[in-house]
């Protein structure tokens, strides 16, 4: 019931357009461990048709290795970016969430209030 009350508060049940008409033919996840620190594969990474970044791996000061482009930002409540510039405009941020506590903080979003 909690989840079904959450989803009418939510504006999409759905993919944005824009995103369900893209083709994914090369596809890349970048996670957030480290691992390409030093790599200079940036822009390697930002050629590929869907971006999609997990956690809060920042992108800000380290374009060079993990390029600029997300298409989709997935992660836990927790986890989320706190820099607003984490969350390009044409991108999708998708909350993962489990616990019952990562719906209270969904609900607070939506609501605008504290948590």
């Amino acid at each position: 019931d909690k989840l079904k009350n959450l989803l009418e508060l939510l504006p999409e049940h759905d993919l944005p357009e824009d995103l369900k008409s893209k083709h994914c033919k090369r596809c890349v996840v970048v996670g957030s461990g480290g691992i390409l620190h030093g790599s200079e594969l940036g822009h390697l990474l930002n050629q590929f048709d869907i971006v999609i970044r997990l956690n809060d791996a920042p992108v800000q000061g380290y374009m060079d290795h993990v390029g600029n482009k997300t298409t989709i930002r997935m992660t836990y409540p927790e986890g989320a970016p706190l820099s607003e510039h984490e969350y390009p405009p044409a991108s999708l941020f998708v909350a993962v969430l489990f616990k019952s506590v990562d719906f209270n903080w969904l609900e607070a979003m939506v609501k605008n209030e504290t948590l």
